[in-house]
């Protein structure tokens, strides 16, 4: 499905709510059953089943009624909320979109534009003016004092059990969200969309099974990589390629890795995808010691240097992803080819 078709879905209207993929905030008032979500147990999808409880990794959190006032802080919280046709009042914009706080694959899907929020250390005072009744920290800094804070205004959503820092996947997002909105089967089902997705590309793109790849960066403190459990390492290994050892053996609690100048050679895979952040690409390009990596002088190096790629790249929501899949595998396989 193109991003095109993907992103209309979004946009059905509520005549469509029963059996489209992603619907607006209302629903059935029927049945009082209580369900429980997260870790992979689906809930029902229709506001009959609140209250639903939500396992994270700060224990079971109930959403007692369906959230009419969300404020979505977690790194890609708020896209995913919008995905499922929830329009939270307030949110955390991790990229500096500024405007509504979204990539442009998410632009529209804002009736009025949401009260933006820091992200590190959230103003609780703002975000308790918003008067939430639901509050979305899946993917974040997930400490007990940030938590402690943010429940004592409304029920909140942290990270899952066994996940470290910033390192919710997106299927574990899309899915702890989709059960705190009471719309898991219209999370399911969305999933589903981004599985094919990335299979059809998979599939078109024989090559890059595995093959080794290595996701850096260069900021203006120096070079760095990413480790499996990264959504962009994650995101290239769904498309067959496989992390470098030799980077992923310098894991430690963190989803990336420094390299000092002498380790740049670690870059080397038979892939190595590079991007900027917050310097210019041309510190990359020409500095003389990345154009001695192997994959570099052979030509299997590619450097994002298209800022709105790199975002939708790096967070890892269902339109993001379909927006980097429809512009960045082709510059991969011209790389790998």
């Amino acid at each position: 499905m193109s991003r095109t078709a993907l992103r209309g879905t979004v946009l059905r209207g509520t005549a469509l709510l029963a059996a489209a993929l992603v619907v607006t905030s209302c629903g059935s008032d029927s049945g009082d059953e209580e369900t429980s979500a997260g870790g992979g147990t689906p809930s029902s999808s229709s506001s009959g089943a609140f209250p639903v409880t939500v396992d994270t990794a700060f224990g079971e959190v109930e959403v007692p009624e369906e959230p009419t006032r969300v404020v979505a802080l977690g790194w890609g919280d708020a896209e995913t909320a919008l995905a499922l046709g929830v329009q939270p009042v307030g949110a955390s914009d991790w990229l500096g979109f500024g405007g509504e706080g979204v990539g442009p694959w998410a632009e529209g899907l804002y009736d009025e534009a949401p009260e933006l929020i820091e992200t590190i250390e959230p103003s609780y005072e703002a975000i308790a003016a918003l008067d939430p009744d639901l509050i979305l920290d899946t993917k974040s800094p997930a400490t007990q004092e940030r938590y402690d804070a943010l429940s004592a205004i409304a029920p909140t959503i942290g990270q899952p059990e066994g996940a470290d820092q910033y390192l919710t996947s997106p299927e574990q997002q899309l899915e702890m969200i989709g059960a705190a909105l009471g719309k898991s089967e219209e999370a399911a089902a969305l999933q589903a969309e981004v599985d094919q997705a990335f299979a059809d590309a998979a599939a078109a793109h024989p090559e890059f099974d595995g093959k080794t790849v290595v996701v850096g960066t260069r900021t203006s403190e120096g070079y760095g990589a990413y480790v499996e459990g990264d959504t962009r390492v994650e995101f290239m290994e769904q498309l067959g390629f496989t992390n470098s050892p030799a980077v992923q053996e310098l894991a430690e609690d963190s989803f990336s890795v420094s390299l000092s100048n002498e380790q740049l050679p670690l870059l080397d895979a038979d892939l190595t995808v590079m991007f900027p952040i917050f310097i210019d690409a041309s510190e990359i390009t020409d500095d003389a010691l990345f154009q001695a990596v192997p994959s570099v002088q052979d030509g299997r190096a590619v450097v994002l240097d298209d800022t709105t790629l790199t975002n939708a790249f790096s967070i890892g929501t269902p339109l993001a992803t379909q927006y980097a899949l429809e512009n960045a595998v082709p510059l991969f396989a011209d790389a790998v080819s």
